[in-house]
């Protein structure tokens, strides 16, 4: 019998006759360094104790055997005071994961979790939520709900079926019926309770991987594929670390990461291949955000590959909790002559946010070619939302304190820089130092209600200085813009 095996049952015996190990999770602090204060980010240390779900009548074809040994593995571990469910290599059909504390959910490698794409497997329905509104939805793929010292480690996969999600993808009229039902009773304060999705045909996809209200999370060395909505959803957590990670996902809506009112926050070392954002940093939806009350703050993402996505980093449109002290730095892009990037960074809101975007700070990032540019900022972003409800009450976001400096790129398609506020509210203090964007589709600054931009020593495109016109064979230098 396999070392592993008799741990196990160790465990097991003692379970039986009512004995309970204390926890042996001992919490490590990881400095990080950032130009604001950043707190150390508490991660837990799990104890030796192993639960393989093969011990536990795993097979790996075989989902109800699975869901069963997997459920009944993490309940043992999880009672034992803390430890590994250990995935051996294989491929496990399995159906919705449940995290309890103290559970290590390791993948050793040559190990998939393949998850099916039936939704009656992710009944009934769990607190979660849909583009920054509460609501009861199919549970996400893999669930953590206000647990502590929880992770996915490993060197094997998990991968989701997309048969139904793929079907899903489309927003028919029941769907958006949906939307504006959930987005009212969010405005009107009705009780989350109350707020049942999962229903008919409002289709509404669940996130492949959220941890919910969590503290202590780690997510490492993973290599994850598809899903039917955000990929990684850390939603009112504190204190997580985001490293190593392989991620494709290329379905509708399928950001790599999405913070979400989450604070103290490490990604890296990552690679991100997406159809959507790879990092999509939120803070909730309006009157649900300004009830909950809790910013997204102190992240910091380093040393990422992006080798496919919309942005490397969107903030917003759900904003209305605010964002502030985020650092993105020496991350890379694979140089292409067609990509799907868009902005480098995005901030975006509009009058129904509220909320705040401050102190953000990128530095040393090279990238081919965008769509748009280094930086944007738009204050009037609805996408489907602008006619399909009504605004409840306007507030307007401030944003301050963004900070970009040596950042380059070969072509931009549109600006290399656009700031537009459709607001009352101006963009305030916006530094773009030392960059450059070699080829400029377009004027390369465009700016409507910003107060104090400075814009030094950088080079966008072709710019006649002294006639302020571009299309010369000269460099655009511009120095305190």
């Amino acid at each position: 019998m396999r070392f592993n095996s008799i741990i196990s049952l160790v465990f097991l015996v003692c379970i039986a006759f009512g004995v309970s190990a204390k926890s042996a999770i001992k919490i490590e602090k990881i400095k990080v360094k950032a130009p604001f204060k950043m707190p150390a980010i508490q991660q837990p240390v799990f104890p030796d104790a192993q639960f393989n779900i093969k011990d536990f009548g795993a097979e790996e074809a075989n989902i109800e055997k699975n869901k069963a040994a997997i459920k009944h593995a993490i309940e043992a571990c999880h009672k034992a005071g803390g430890g590994s469910v250990v995935v051996p290599s294989g491929e496990w059909l399995s159906g919705k994961i449940h995290f309890k504390s103290n559970v290590n959910l390791h993948l050793e490698e040559g190990a998939t979790l393949l998850f099916t794409s039936n939704p009656k497997e992710y009944l009934p329905a769990v607190k979660s939520t849909w583009e920054g509104m509460e609501c009861y939805n199919y549970s996400p793929l893999i669930y953590a709900y206000e647990c502590e010292n929880v992770a996915i480690t490993g060197k094997g996969m998990i991968r989701a079926k997309l048969d139904t999600w793929k079907v899903w993808f489309k927003r028919p009229p029941a769907h958006m019926n949906a939307l504006k039902e959930l987005y009212n009773m969010a405005a009107k304060d009705v009780p989350v309770e109350k707020r049942q999705m999962a229903v008919g045909e409002n289709n509404f996809r669940p996130q492949f991987i959220q941890f919910n209200r969590c503290k202590r999370v780690k997510i490492e060395g993973i290599k994850v594929r598809n899903s039917p909505f955000w990929t990684i959803h850390l939603y009112m957590s504190k204190h997580v670390v985001v490293r190593g990670v392989d991620v494709h996902a290329h379905g509708h809506n399928n950001d790599g990461v999405d913070p979400e009112m989450t604070q103290n926050l490490l990604i890296e070392n990552c690679i991100f291949d997406q159809g959507d954002d790879a990092i999509a940093i939120k803070a909730g939806r309006n009157q649900d955000a300004w009830r909950l009350n809790m910013p997204c703050r102190n992240i910091v993402i380093r040393n990422c590959t992006i080798k496919e996505g919309h942005q490397l980093a969107a903030i917003g449109s759900e904003i209305s909790g605010g964002v502030e002290n985020v650092y993105i730095h020496d991350c890379k892009f694979p140089k292409k002559k067609r990509s799907a990037l868009k902005h480098l960074v995005f901030i975006k809101t509009n009058e129904r946010r509220g909320g705040f975007v401050r102190n953000i700070f990128v530095e040393r990032i090279e990238a081919g070619k965008t769509q748009r540019g280094i930086l944007g900022i738009e204050t009037n972003v609805m996408y489907q939302w602008r006619d399909l409800v009504p605004t409840y009450e306007k507030r307007f976001t401030k944003i301050s304190n963004v900070h970009i400096n040596d950042v380059h790129l070969e072509e931009s398609g549109s600006s290399a820089v656009k700031l537009l506020s459709a607001s009352e509210q101006p963009i305030e203090n916006i530094t773009v130092t030392n960059c450059s964007v070699k080829k400029v589709g377009q004027k390369p600054i465009r700016v409507k209600k910003v107060n104090n931009l400075k814009i030094t020593n950088c080079q966008f495109g072709q710019f006649d200085i002294k006639k302020r016109k571009w299309g010369t064979k000269e460099p655009a230098t511009f120095n305190q813009f």
